[in-house]
Parts: structure tokens; sequence; C-alpha cells
């Protein structure tokens, strides 16, 4: 299972999910839903804008579990 942590990197930078979704023009349910593990599928250009703005690797925010 893929987890997100949206919600590490939220909490590093101390802003909210809405502050987010103003400032890369991602939706804010759909953060919500990266932020609760509640997606079925991740865009491509979200990770990239998320990558970007929070200057990491894809790695730094998904992780795979097994179930």
């Amino acid at each position: 299972m893929l987890k997100m942590k949206l919600h590490i990197r939220l909490a590093e930078k101390r802003l909210t999910q809405k502050e987010l979704a103003q400032i890369t023009g991602i939706r804010l349910a759909t953060i919500s839903g990266y932020c609760n593990d509640n997606f079925k599928m991740i865009s491509k250009e979200h990770l990239e804008i998320l990558c970007k703005f929070f200057k990491c690797k894809i790695s730094d925010l998904l992780e795979y579990e097994e179930d």
C-alpha cells in the first residue's frame, strides 16, 4: 500500500492544507485526500509540483508498506 507523507511536510513548513492549495493550485479536496491517505491515484503533475515546492524527492512524499 502506498502512503503519502504530505501531512509531515506540511507540519515541517507549518502550513495548512488550505494554504498549500492556494500556493500550488492543487484543489483543497485533492490535498486533503493525499493527507488522509484517501486517494486512488496520484497525478504526476501534482507530484512534480509538490516536490518542487518542498524541494524534496518523491520518496520524501511517498512510502510503500506491505499489507
